[in-house]
């Protein structure tokens, strides 16, 4: 008689489980049903190239560079490819359309669904789509259909779809998304808002989409029809650039010469743990001040203390000829205090406004509910619209409030 402890456990099993009790750890994983996805998916099947060790670790592996050196296809971290699961609350028996292929994650998707639901993957790169073709049938999943298409169009020959997983980076919902959506149906996407990614999973209600959650999460941007590009405006040299985004607007002439004035440092009182997140801090800042993008600069000007820039980009503000930023200051050995700083003609007066506004966070949402983001399609008149900031992007307006 064969027990449990007669059982070999084999090196990959090893690595796949302590997998697992990370992501638990981190809350990507929350349920029984995405644990077992992750242990019954051969992950290392999905990235040959890459040591069986490093593809069962918490990071993502380029597949694909461009002639720049950039990243152009990853196989996403393992992290955010579970919790964008656990957004998408995926049931047996559905149907669901990903967006953005590779393999790994539609056989994650299929574990969910079971032998009862339907998977189509999907990607406009030819490259990624062959690894699909080859990588999923390998691994024991040949009945998720693998389409090579534009993610903007989807793939309706085999709509309608419970739920759609976007896995690359969006700046709008285009309508086919919504046509092939199933009354009540969901989709997870990383939608860019006012330059942050957000992962957010939007229920269909009625004629509008309505967010059920969010989570900050950055992927590779969509090509095709669909793709996107942001404003950068640079300060200095190559070295020094806002990112703006969503009709926010910056004269890189005048905030050139604004970084070279004297800076302006005020301190909010508002303190933050070393390992603490504060996502909720930017997405507030980003929502409720005009003129928000991000400060983004490169190692060598930080270390010249030109900026004092995150590595990811700082919160920032423009007003005409001024900017101001948001940074930390060590307090202690696990306490740091937001700041803001600003340089240009005004300056003084804008960082005072931030720091207001992260005192206003502090005191209002700090731990609190995120904020509810509605989707409505382009042309949905504005007496029809919920209260809070509206965005309009090409097909999409989207309204986000901040509950009290």
């Amino acid at each position: 008689m064969t027990t449990d402890s007669d059982k070999i456990v084999t090196p990959v099993q090893s690595l796949c489980a302590a997998l697992v009790d990370q992501l638990r750890g981190l809350n990507a994983i929350r349920t029984g049903r995405v644990a077992d996805a992750f242990r019954a998916v051969p992950r290392h099947l999905f990235a040959p190239e890459a040591p069986v060790a490093e593809v069962y670790s918490n990071q993502p592996i380029v597949t694909k560079r461009d002639e720049r050196g950039l990243a152009i296809s990853t196989v996403s971290a393992p992290r955010i490819q579970a919790f964008m699961l656990e957004q998408a609350d995926i049931q047996p028996g559905m149907r669901v359309l990903e967006i953005g292929s590779g393999g790994v994650n539609a056989a994650y998707i299929a574990e969910l669904v079971g032998e009862g639901g339907e998977v189509t993957t999907m990607d406009i790169d030819p490259f990624v789509v062959d690894r699909a073709m080859r990588f999923l049938p390998e691994a024991g999943y040949e009945h998720v259909n693998v389409v090579l298409a534009d993610g903007e169009f989807g793939v309706p020959e085999h709509a309608p779809y419970d739920r759609i997983v976007v896995t690359v980076g969006a700046w709008d919902i285009p309508p086919a998304w919504w046509e092939q959506l199933s009354p009540g149906g969901r989709i997870v996407v990383p939608i860019r808002v006012r330059s942050l990614n957000r992962s957010v999973a939007f229920q269909l209600e009625g004629e509008h989409l309505v967010s059920r959650s969010i989570e900050r999460a950055g992927f590779v941007a969509m090509q095709g029809a669909g793709a996107f590009g942001e404003e950068v405006v640079y300060l200095h040299g190559d070295t020094v650039a806002l990112r703006v985004d969503d009709g926010q607007q910056a004269d890189g002439v005048l905030l050139a010469a604004a970084l070279k004035q004297p800076r302006v440092e005020l301190w909010s009182g508002v303190t933050v743990g070393d390992q603490e997140p504060f996502d909720d801090l930017d997405m507030f800042l980003a929502t409720s001040m005009p003129g928000f993008c991000l400060l983004t600069a490169h190692e060598s000007a930080v270390a010249a203390g030109i900026v004092q820039a995150r590595p990811w980009g700082s919160s920032a503000v423009v007003d005409g000829g001024a900017f101001a930023y948001v940074v930390l200051r060590q307090l202690g050995p696990d306490s740091h205090e937001f700041g803001v700083y600003g340089h240009g003609s005004g300056a003084e007066a804008l960082a005072a406004r931030v720091v207001e506004q992260i005192n206003t966070w502090q005191s209002s949402h700090r731990g609190g509910p995120a904020p509810v983001i509605l989707a409505h399609p382009m042309g949905t008149p504005a007496d029809q619209l919920a209260g809070g900031l509206v965005i309009d992007k090409k097909h999409t307006r989207f309204t986000v409030s901040w509950s009290r």
